[in-house]
C-alpha cells in the first residue's frame, strides 16, 4: 500500500482573481478548494515549494490524500488542476473531499509489466501500441488502487488487451463499462509494423539485389567501351 501523502494547507481569506495573481507572484503560493462530502466549500492556499514536492509522487493525482487544514486532517482527492500554460506552475487546485461509505470515481494509472518480454514483440516482430494510459474507476475510498498492472509478457502479435481483459481488485469497478458492453475499449495491443512483414521482405530483397549489383559489373550489360581502332 502507497504512503499516504499529506498536503498543509491554511484558510485563504483573500479571495478573488487579483488576491490569487498576487499569492502566487509574490508569496509563491498556490489557491484552492475543497468542497463535497457535505460541507461547505472552503478556499484554501499552500505553499508552492510543498505541493510541487507532492505532486512528483504519481500516487497524488489517484490517491485520497491528508489535506489538514486549521490542524484538523481531511481525506479527498484531486478533482482538477490548472497549470500555467508557459511553465506549466499550478495556478489553482481543487480538492473534493471523500466520504469512507461513498463511492468515488478517480483516475488511475496503468503500469503495463515485461513489455521486454513480450512474445509479441521478441518472437514476433511486432509493436507494443498503448491507447489508454489511465482509467477510471469507481470504488469506496478504502478499496482504491494506487495503480492497475497489464502483464504484457504473453501477449501475442495481433492481441488487443480490452477494458474487460484488465485483472481488477476486489470492489473496483471500470466506470465505462458500467455504462454498457459497447464501452469495452481496447487498452493496449501488439501490432505489426506498417506494412506488415511482406513489405520488409521486399526491401531487404531489394537491398541485396543492389547490394550484388554495386559488389561488380552486371554480367548481362553491353560492352560499350569503344574499340580501339588502330588509327594513330
Amino acid at each position: 500500500m502507497a504512503q499516504r501523502i499529506e498536503i498543509n494547507a491554511d484558510l485563504r481569506k483573500d479571495v478573488g482573481k487579483g488576491a490569487s495573481r498576487r499569492l502566487r507572484r509574490l508569496a509563491e503560493k498556490v489557491p484552492g478548494i475543497m468542497y463535497g462530502g457535505g460541507d461547505e466549500p472552503i478556499p484554501l492556499i499552500m505553499k508552492q515549494n510543498e505541493l510541487s514536492k507532492a505532486m512528483q509522487q504519481e500516487a497524488f493525482y489517484s490517491q485520497v490524500l491528508d489535506v489538514v487544514v486549521g490542524g484538523k486532517t481531511q481525506q479527498a482527492v484531486v478533482r482538477d488542476l490548472q497549470r500555467n500554460p508557459s511553465d506549466d506552475r499550478v495556478i489553482h487546485i481543487d480538492f473534493l473531499r471523500v466520504s469512507a461509505d461513498k463511492l468515488i470515481q478517480v483516475q488511475v494509472p496503468l503500469h503495463f509489466l515485461n513489455e521486454d518480454k513480450c512474445v509479441g514483440v521478441r518472437q514476433e516482430a511486432g509493436l507494443i501500441s498503448h491507447n489508454i494510459n489511465e482509467l477510471e474507476v469507481s470504488c469506496l475510498p478504502k478499496d482504491l488502487p494506487e495503480f492497475i498492472e497489464i502483464d504484457m509478457e504473453n501477449v501475442s502479435l495481433n492481441q488487443v488487451i480490452h477494458l474487460t481483459d484488465l485483472n481488477l481488485p476486489e470492489g473496483v469497478e471500470i466506470v465505462a463499462l458500467m455504462h454498457g458492453e459497447d464501452r469495452d475499449a481496447n487498452v493496449v495491443s501488439v501490432q505489426a509494423p506498417r506494412g506488415g512483414a511482406d513489405e520488409f521482405d521486399e526491401v531487404e530483397e531489394t537491398l541485396e539485389g543492389d547490394a550484388e549489383v554495386d559488389s561488380g559489373d552486371d554480367p548481362t550489360a553491353e560492352d560499350n567501351t569503344p574499340e580501339d581502332s588502330g588509327d594513330e
